[in-house]
């Protein structure tokens, strides 16, 4: 190892020290955009909506930050493994999409997330976004990196993650622990978007300050009145990658999610009249209210 690497390297691994160091900030809702798994937000300082973007509940996923230190455009986005190379490239273009990207200042990226799980997948997601973003014609520079054995503690002999949740201050670039009270709007419909096997997609457009939601369309979840009529111990084994690892409420929240699958086994007429997208903008409150159900299909 050169010196110039091993340099870097006890950077990164104090980087992480001091973050796993952090105690957990428990974040509401006011200025808050959270990011759900398999979901993107980009935005920038001029947003007067939302200033924090947050994820949380990442056991074998990592939360990824790609900030521009030029512009502060600042992308958040929760990472399942599901297709890392087009999760990169959309993060990438999120980013981008502003078009005063190019003046000076230095992409920065910043990783979080997974530990040592028996079957590796963290380790694996690891390898795929440095590979990924390394693949991309632009310089990135890494600056947080607080995955996998990195973001791993043990205890009696089984191992969890560290850090679950981040957040991060758009005006201040500030990245820190966090936890989410509230996960609107429309938790569950988004939730099971991606129980269904949804792809990564953007949910927020910086230029009109709203959040939009579908349409989303999907097939019944197969068998779900099997899985509603599971004990907990059945939920965990089958549907979680990391069943030790799972945070307290891991549980009610997939029950709840097969509920409302079970209650919209087809969503696109139901739940997003006029196939059009559900429109949410913040209030004076700093609070998501939905403006109308709108845009184009």
């Amino acid at each position: 190892m050169s010196v110039t690497i091993l340099f870097f390297f006890l950077i990164e691994q104090e980087r992480a020290r001091l973050l796993r160091g952090q105690s957990v900030q428990q974040v509401g809702p006011q200025g808050l955009l959270y990011v759900q798994q398999r979901e993107l937000a980009v935005t920038s300082p001029k947003d007067g909506s939302v200033c924090i973007l947050g994820s949380d509940d990442a056991t074998t996923c990592h939360i990824v930050v790609l900030r521009h230190t030029g512009n502060g455009a600042t992308c958040l986005t929760h990472c399942d493994g599901t297709d890392t190379k087009a999760e990169v490239s959309l993060i990438m273009s999120s980013i981008k999409s502003f078009s005063d990207h190019t003046q000076r200042g230095r992409l920065e990226v910043h990783l979080v997330g997974g530990f040592s799980d028996d079957r590796q997948l963290s380790q694996k997601l690891t390898h795929q976004l440095l590979s990924e973003f390394d693949r991309q014609e632009d310089d990135i520079h890494l600056v947080t990196l607080c995955v996998t054995e990195l973001n791993d503690r043990e205890e009696n002999e089984n191992h969890f993650p560290i850090i679950y949740g981040i957040a991060v201050n758009v005006k201040t670039a500030e990245i820190y622990r966090a936890s989410f009270p509230d996960r609107g709007p429309e938790e569950e419909l988004r939730a099971a978007r991606v129980l269904t096997g949804g792809p990564m997609i953007s949910i927020y457009d910086a230029k009109t300050e709203q959040l939009r939601i579908g349409p989303y369309s999907w097939m019944p979840f197969p068998h779900v009145d099997f899985w509603l009529q599971q004990d907990d111990k059945q939920i965990l084994e089958n549907l979680s990658t990391s069943p030790l690892a799972e945070p307290p409420h891991f549980v009610e929240h997939i029950r709840s999610t097969l509920m409302f699958l079970k209650k919209y086994p087809s969503p696109t007429n139901t739940l997003f009249p006029g196939n059009k997208a559900l429109l949410y903008k913040k209030n004076e409150d700093g609070l998501w209210k939905e403006i109308s159900s709108g845009g184009e299909t």
